[in-house]
């Protein structure tokens, strides 16, 4: 595959607004610097070759819908830092991180294999036939698990920053 060049100010301007974003909504990147914006990086790597941040740490299929939980922030980013205290690639880290009173550290992958997925998703979409009639269908975040009422799902989180699509039906 073909090296995509990344400008250094690419690089620092994306690494701020994920900065003050992560800190306005109560996360934290990892304070290693250079790593973090290795990381960074990356995700402007994944944009450039996919068109979304496909976390860096993980093998993305270039199929949008079938990567939308690897987006970053993934959907397993709440459940690794408060097990583990970082995410899978460590880009957002715990307060204890940040306090210097804990260490990022390797953790398991929690994303389950393509086939369960696909499992998953079906069951879901199996278990929502005939579910109750709201004047409203309720929207879930599948990063943090914000929660609204409306006709359609809010175009950014307010909670995490994930985008629209990363939004299902959860009440309806």
């Amino acid at each position: 595959m073909d090296k995509i060049d990344i400008s250094k100010e690419q690089i620092d301007k994306l690494y701020k607004k994920l900065d003050e974003d992560a800190e306005a909504s109560g996360y934290h990147l990892n304070p290693e610097k250079e790593f973090t914006r290795d990381l960074v990086e990356g995700l402007l790597v994944n944009e450039k070759r996919y068109g979304y941040w496909a976390c860096p740490c993980r093998l993305a299929s270039a199929k949008k819908d079938e990567d939308l939980d690897i987006i970053c922030p993934c959907d397993y980013r709440d459940a690794d830092i408060n097990d583990y205290d970082t995410c899978y690639c460590g880009l957002y880290v715990s307060q204890a991180v940040v306090d210097g009173e804990r260490e990022v550290r390797k953790i398991p992958e929690r994303r389950p294999p393509k086939e369960i997925r696909e499992k998953i998703e079906e069951v879901s979409r199996e278990n929502k036939i005939g579910q109750s009639k709201l004047s409203k269908p309720i929207w879930r975040c599948k990063v943090c698990g914000y929660l609204c009422g409306r006709d359609e799902p809010p175009g950014v989180c307010p909670i995490c920053k994930a985008k629209k699509d990363r939004f299902e039906k959860f009440l309806y």
